[in-house]
């Protein structure tokens, strides 16, 4: 089987140094007002799908949960594993294939970690599969970008210099994609990767959860949980229930 654009461009150290400007502040943020409005239990097990390099899962071990962080690239998860204890575990896995059954209390799936494949029916898949890990009672959390205000918004050619590398970034919407394309050369190689992300709005998150059995029970717009609206809300944060 081809491998998928996120297979190769996840796991690249380029990657890496293009997105070094997301700050943990923001994720702190983020966490500690979600912690607040969801009051897990002291006890929670919760599992961070498509973790990165950890940073939301550090964090909310370090608020005493017991967290799982997975993802499929093996170059964030080895970094991610330094900061394992017995109760903070990082593995390399595919969110479209089954984990744990009816074992977490809070599932998460955040900043825009979604929405890489190539039909819905792998998307609702993955639904099906976030669904299964939880308990009766658990919470999904899933944090997209609120794609109108992206698409309205799109800066259709940039450069940006970092560590001495210029990154030529095009974005573009085609076949219901938001498309970025990111060219650079480094020591006298040229090198090309691309992104694909769904441009879901909110009606699609809707009818993908009910199709894998869940329910939105409560939508946010931002990382303050302020409440959302399609046009100017800079997030779609949704907190699902099973049906």
């Amino acid at each position: 089987m081809q491998r998928k654009w996120f297979q190769y461009w996840f796991n690249s150290p380029y990657y890496h140094i293009l997105y070094q400007q997301r700050n943990d502040a923001e994720a702190e943020f983020f966490i500690d007002n979600l912690t607040k409005y969801l009051n897990p239990e002291a006890s929670s097990k919760m599992l961070d799908i498509a973790c990165g390099k950890g940073r939301h899962s550090i964090y909310l071990n370090k608020k005493g949960f017991d967290v799982t962080g997975i993802d499929l690239s093996a170059q964030s998860i080895k970094y991610a594993k330094q900061f394992e204890n017995n109760k903070l575990h990082f593995l390399v896995h595919d969110m479209r294939r089954l984990f744990y059954i009816n074992y977490f209390d809070v599932a998460l799936n955040l900043f825009t970690s979604f929405g890489y494949f190539d039909t819905e029916k792998e998307h609702v898949n993955a639904l099906k599969t976030f669904r299964k890990c939880l308990k009766g009672d658990g919470t999904l959390v899933l944090d997209y970008f609120n794609t109108e205000k992206i698409i309205r918004n799109l800066n259709h050619c940039e450069a940006k210099l970092l560590d001495g590398i210029t990154f030529n970034i095009t974005k573009n919407v085609v076949d219901g994609k938001i498309i970025k394309k990111i060219n650079f050369d480094d020591a006298g190689k040229i090198y090309n990767f691309e992104e694909r992300v769904q441009a879901f709005s909110f009606a699609d998150f809707e009818r993908m959860l009910t199709k894998a059995g869940m329910i939105i029970q409560s939508t946010f717009g931002s990382y303050a949980l302020d409440d959302f609206e399609e046009s100017n809300s800079d997030r779609l944060i949704l907190i699902c229930k099973k049906a």
